[in-house]
């Protein structure tokens, strides 16, 4: 296996993980204050990821890129300035905006989101700022010398400390009121991501080769060439997360206004985004752990390629992207609109999810695809190019989303719309942008199986559930059911050659048991 695969795979086994406990974190956090908590917390979610892109300042990526380029030219020097120079930056911003957060929360809880009470959330994330700048520098710094195990511990380890805590914080803070619930689970928030940061930090200090502190305000000096390979990735890749930050923290409270002049309340508001954005979108991009750990090892494999001119690579290492993310791709979208009221039902205990699961998920695959495809465009130096595209997307799918959600025929389900609109247009625009760079085969007879494999074995998903153990409890029949619709889907990708032989020797517990 190659170290491109195999740390994806390890990134990827930890983003399952991670995505697994992170499900029973918000299963908790749903049970004990409910959709309107939910709503709470998600509504000052995305100012938080607005201050972290900012503070981050596109960094990770750039961190990630030019760490590569100097592992491989054997520059210790230069990864020790690129580390240096990256963390003054990222703890300077992270010094200005935490303390602007917390003075601009009451404007922000009062006047943009219309509910006075995403207030104490905003609060109390706030400390988690100048952890996750810090943390952001050493992810990128061990992925770009492709060590992803470290990465993918401090992921679990956030988790685990997280599930621990918030059960408890959340519990002791409700009699309070669902305000200082939702706050409450932003702590546990902060908690766990400190850990992650004492296991990166104590990782990185027993590993590396070179003291950092030595002669530390030098190598700012001295790091003026540094910093500009840094900017030539970074400002782009800013730009790029900053738009998508900027439109989430922009879609609550266009969801919000556009909401009340379709006639919706502030509270029910509230409940209604936090059933879009708390229970059903985890759901729906529970698969994306695939591609988030796709993208991840995918910058410094094709940053590598691309310094030295292997475009026939490029396209081999995107290819082996976009199949896997077809195949599992196609199994997500068939699992979650099938089961998409059982899955609802027995984890939150309502169904009132289901609808939105079943707009988005037939359209899942083009969000699947733009990770991979944005981290290949970064890659290539085409960084530029991706921000615009996502500055197309975010602002058609603003648009779709006021026009849409202040409808009474739409309202919240606008909201949904808007969303598919915007993934679907950047992801054929960044697919359309790559095109121009390397010339890349398209498998239409891939495509078409897949197609193919997706209704037969929604058909069978579909007949087995209604017909199998009808008597039984939801929770047997959903997890029979899924078992059962997992294996005519491979079962139909083998037959149809969608899977072969050699991809699943490719997989090392398959491996020992398929004969050369």
């Amino acid at each position: 296996m190659s170290k491109f695969l195999k740390g994806t795979v390890i990134l990827m086994l930890a983003s399952l993980i991670t995505r697994v406990l992170g499900f029973v974190n918000r299963i908790v956090v749903a049970r004990f204050i409910g959709a309107e908590g939910v709503g709470l917390f998600m509504m000052a979610f995305p100012t938080l990821l607005l201050v972290i892109t900012i503070t981050q300042f596109g960094l990770p990526i750039a961190i990630s890129k030019t760490v590569s380029e100097a592992e491989s030219n054997g520059d210790r020097q230069k990864v020790k300035k690129i580390l240096v120079v990256s963390l003054s930056i990222t703890l300077g911003l992270s010094l200005i905006f935490t303390p602007a957060l917390i003075l601009l929360a009451p404007y922000l809880s009062q006047t943009l989101f219309t509910d006075p009470r995403t207030y104490y959330p905003l609060v109390a994330i706030a400390p988690i700022i100048p952890v996750v700048a810090i943390s952001s520098v050493l992810r990128g710094y061990f992925q770009g010398r492709q060590q992803m195990k470290p990465p993918a511990y401090s992921q679990v380890i956030e988790q685990v400390v997280r599930i621990t805590l918030i059960a408890v914080l959340t519990k002791t803070f409700l009699p309070y009121g669902i305000e200082y619930a939702a706050a409450a689970a932003m702590v546990a928030s902060v908690l766990g991501e400190l850990a992650s940061l004492a296991f990166l930090f104590t990782y990185f200090k027993r590993k590396k080769t070179f003291r950092v502190r030595k002669q530390f305000f030098s190598s700012i000096h001295k790091g003026k060439e540094t910093l500009r390979e840094l900017m030539e990735v970074a400002l782009p890749s800013t730009g790029s997360r900053m738009i998508g930050s900027v439109s989430l923290f922009f879609e609550p409270i266009v969801v919000a206004h556009s909401l009340a002049l379709a006639g919706v309340t502030a509270s029910m508001a509230t409940a209604q985004y936090g059933s879009l954005t708390g229970y059903a979108m985890p759901l729906l991009f529970l698969p994306s752990f695939i591609t988030v750990s796709l993208s991840q090892s995918l910058v410094p494999a094709i940053s590598e390629a691309n310094a030295g001119k292997n475009y026939k690579l490029i396209e081999h290492r995107l290819q082996q992207a976009l199949r896997i993310c077809l195949i599992t791709g196609g199994l997500s979208i068939v699992i979650l609109y099938i089961y998409a009221k059982p899955l609802m039902q027995l984890m939150y205990g309502s169904e009132s999810g289901a609808m939105f699961i079943m707009i988005m998920a037939p359209f899942l695959l083009f969000y699947y695809y733009q990770g991979p495809l944005q981290a290949v465009l970064q890659a290539l130096n085409l960084a530029r190019a991706a921000m615009i595209n996502s500055l197309i997307g975010a602002v058609v799918k603003t648009g779709v989303i006021f026009v849409l959600a202040s409808q009474a025929g739409f309202g919240i389900n606008g909201a949904a719309l808007g969303m598919v609109v915007g993934f679907v247009l950047v992801t054929i625009l960044h697919f359309m942008t790559i095109l121009k760079a390397v010339p890349i085969m398209i498998y239409i007879r891939d495509y078409a199986v897949v197609a193919a494999v997706i209704v037969i074995s929604g058909l069978w998903g579909h007949y087995s559930w209604l017909t199998f153990l009808p008597s039984e409890p939801v929770s047997i029949r959903l997890v029979i059911g899924i078992i059962t619709t997992c294996i005519v889907y491979v079962f139909c990708s083998v037959l149809l050659r969608l899977i072969t032989k050699e991809d699943m020797k490719k997989i090392p517990v398959i491996k020992r048991f398929v004969r050369p």
